[in-house]
Order: C-alpha cells, then sequence, then structure tokens
C-alpha cells in the first residue's frame, strides 16, 4: 500500500468515527494527567498488512453472541515442566533480528479488510450506547499496605497495574495520559493518582502500540528506573534517557532483588503483533510477562492477545498460576479482531487453559477502542465465568481505582 492510499484509508476511518463520547469526570481530587505528544504518528490497532500500513491501535466490533463454557477444573495437571532459563544480566546489549514477524499466529489483514474497515465505519460503540459510560465502575481508594510477602494489586485503568511484590512496586504498560494517539479521550479517570505512588521499583512493558507504552507516562520516571522490555525496544527508552533497560526475547528472564528475596520476572509469548510509526511494522516483540514472588506465588499479566495455543504452553511452564490479569475488551468486530484481542469468553477460556486460580479482567473500560458497548464486557464475563461453575469470589471483577490482595497460599 502506497502512503498515499495508507493516508486514504486513515482518513475514511476518521471520519466514520462518532463524536468523542464524554468522558467521567474525576474527583476534585483527581490531577489531570498529561496528553501524548501531538506529533507522534498515528498508534496502531487494527493489524496492518504486509507492507507497512496506517493502523491505530484501536480494535473494531463484534457480534459474537457470548458461547457457554464446558465446567471444567480450574487446575490442570501439567507434565513435568521444562526447567526454566537462567536469568540474563540486567542491562545488557542485545543484537536483534531486523523484525519478528515469524511470531505472528495469524497472518495481517491486508488492503481489502482496510477498506472494509473505512467502508463500514464500525470502530466505536453506537452513540445510544455511551449513556452507560456513567455505568463504568470507577472505585478510587487508598493501596493496601505492602510488606515483603504482599501480594496485592492496583488497577490504575486498561492494562495499568500497580502490583505490590515481594516488597517491590512494578508498574504494568503505564499509561497515565487523559488521550493517547488514534483514540477519544479515556472515559474513566485514572485509578490511582500519579503522586500516590510509592517508589517504582521496576516498570514492565507488553508491546509498543500507544495504548500499552505512554511516552508522556514514563517521562515522570526518575530515568534510573529498571524497564523491562520485549526484544527490539531498548533502543526507544535509551534515546529517553533511561538508563537501566533490559529487553528479553520469549521464555527469557531476569531477576531483580527485593526486600522479600528476588522477585523473577519471565517474558513470555502473546498471539499479538506491534508497530508504532507506518514503517515498523513487528519491528520488535510483544508478549505478556510472569512474575514469580520469593516466596512462589505467580501472577501472569497477558498485556495484550488473541486466544490461542500459548496459554497452555504457558501453563507447562510455570505451573501454579495463582493471579492471572487477562484483557476482555476492545474486541468487536471479531472478523478483524480475534487474532490479536480475546473477547470475555476467550478470556475465561485462557484462563482455564493457564490453569490460573484467579482471573482478574482488564482492558476494558478505560479506552473506547472497538464498537462494543462500554458495559458489555464485565457483563459477558460474569456470565462466561459463572458457566465454568468455579467459585465467584475467584473472578477480581474490580472497578478502577480498586485493589485486591492475594492471600497466602
Amino acid at each position: 500500500m502506497t502512503e498515499q492510499t495508507e493516508r486514504s484509508v486513515a482518513e475514511a476511518r476518521a471520519s466514520a468515527q462518532p463524536p468523542a463520547p464524554p468522558a467521567r469526570t474525576a474527583p476534585p481530587a483527581e490531577t489531570p494527567a498529561p496528553s501524548a505528544p501531538s506529533a507522534a504518528p498515528p498508534s496502531p490497532t487494527v493489524p496492518p498488512p504486509e507492507s507497512p500500513a496506517p493502523s491505530a491501535e484501536a480494535p473494531t466490533p463484534s457480534t459474537d453472541l457470548p458461547r457457554a463454557l464446558p465446567r471444567t477444573a480450574p487446575v490442570r495437571p501439567h507434565p513435568t515442566p521444562p526447567p526454566l532459563t537462567e536469568p540474563r544480566p540486567l542491562g545488557e546489549p542485545r543484537t536483534w533480528p531486523r523484525d519478528f514477524t515469524d511470531r505472528l499466529t495469524a497472518p495481517l489483514p491486508g488492503v481489502r479488510a482496510l477498506a472494509r474497515i473505512a467502508r463500514e465505519g464500525k470502530l466505536r460503540p453506537v452513540p445510544e450506547s455511551l449513556r452507560e459510560i456513567q455505568e463504568l465502575p470507577f472505585e478510587p481508594g487508598p493501596m493496601p499496605q505492602a510488606g515483603p510477602t504482599t501480594l496485592a494489586l492496583t488497577w490504575a485503568g486498561h492494562a495499568s497495574w500497580v502490583i505490590r511484590i515481594g516488597g517491590l512496586t512494578v508498574l504494568t504498560d503505564p499509561v497515565w495520559s487523559r488521550k493517547i494517539l488514534g483514540t477519544p479521550p479515556r472515559v474513566t479517570p485514572v485509578g490511582v493518582r500519579w503522586e500516590d505512588l510509592p517508589p517504582v521499583d521496576a516498570v514492565v512493558i507488553s508491546h509498543n502500540h500507544y495504548d500499552h507504552l505512554d511516552a508522556p507516562t514514563l517521562k515522570r520516571l526518575p530515568r534510573h528506573t529498571p524497564l523491562l522490555l520485549p526484544a527490539g525496544l531498548a533502543p526507544w527508552a535509551r534515546r529517553r534517557g533511561f538508563t537501566h533497560v533490559t529487553d528479553l526475547d520469549w521464555w527469557e528472564a531476569v531477576e531483580l532483588p527485593a526486600p522479600g528475596g528476588t522477585v523473577r520476572f519471565d517474558f513470555v509469548p502473546a498471539h499479538h503483533w506491534s508497530k508504532r510509526t507506518l514503517f515498523d511494522t513487528c519491528r520488535t516483540l510483544w508478549g505478556g510477562w510472569m512474575l514469580t514472588a520469593p516466596d512462589g506465588r505467580r501472577l501472569h499479566f497477558a498485556g495484550d492477545t488473541g486466544y490461542g495455543h500459548w496459554f497452555e504452553e504457558i501453563a507447562r511452564r510455570y505451573p501454579g498460576i495463582d493471579v492471572a490479569l487477562l484483557p476482555i475488551g476492545a474486541y468487536d468486530p471479531r472478523w478483524i479482531l480475534r487474532p490479536v484481542h480475546t473477547d470475555p469468553e476467550e478470556a475465561v477460556r485462557a484462563c482455564q487453559d493457564l490453569g490460573a486460580r484467579v482471573l482478574v479482567p482488564m482492558h476494558w473500560s478505560t479506552f473506547l477502542l472497538s464498537a462494543e458497548r462500554p458495559m458489555e464486557p464485565l457483563h459477558r464475563v460474569r456470565t462466561a465465568w459463572t458457566a465454568t461453575g468455579r467459585p465467584r469470589e475467584d473472578l477480581w471483577d474490580l472497578a478502577v481505582g480498586a485493589s485486591r490482595v492475594l492471600g497466602e497460599r
């Protein structure tokens, strides 16, 4: 696709979008988050074609009806898992391939798919559903006290979490900006005020899409903050002055010293892709993170992913996962988003494949990235969870700003 054609598709998509919905107002104490720079290129969302395509990291709509799930046991036995890799040195310089297109688990859409998106204009919820924005759960509160043996999480919104593990404070895909490129402004405020954060000990990034890698937010961090990144993304961070940067391939790991011992961070596969500019499709890797506390408890942060075989392989290598943070939004329409974004029923299946004890839904109720109604992901994930027969208390469907602490094993 030529650059002129790319611009035409992008303009068609933009003209098809309805006006930005009214966002919920934050409490008076909420400090406005910084805006993303306007000079940057559009954010990718719908996967691009084989040649670089303009795409904004914004999903599309789905008409699939919720599917009943089998009543399977939450934890499945696995063969003896392979030994984990030895942790790599922090800050190690690496040489990576030119791109990671060989890691894709589904072909990226071509020109016809992008033209269909532009023609149909089904990129945002129908206007009459926007009244549901006022129903989106938003319950900011104080973060729990955290010690060396605490495993706790607080939802800041979208894929941004404040995780307390082994005495460390870890941020996942931190986005404190009010708006990201290519989408309307956030519809719920950030769940945790920046000034209320404890000192950040590490940041993990799942991939480079704008709703997961937000430069204005990262600029607010001290430049010595350890950044743990997908393969190929370290140069981006170093150009912005960060000095403790480590990028990893799938199944690789690093360890950070913690008051409670050592916390291990493994980079694991996901069914997704990467793109940040018109000409860098899949130049950096994508994936999720497995965090292992000193006492052996495990938390899986999936980042952005479609449903597929990787979940069972992750479970085989990391048995006994306690908490799985899985995306349930930005899935409609399914004809184009199924390979890269799980819907609520698929998220429940993924939790079962992982053998995880607790499912924590995310990637919804913050940015309207696709066409499902604002409250639909929550209703569907609750229905799907009930269909499995698993305990209701093991579905942590948190409001933005809410926290939970995992009890001892």
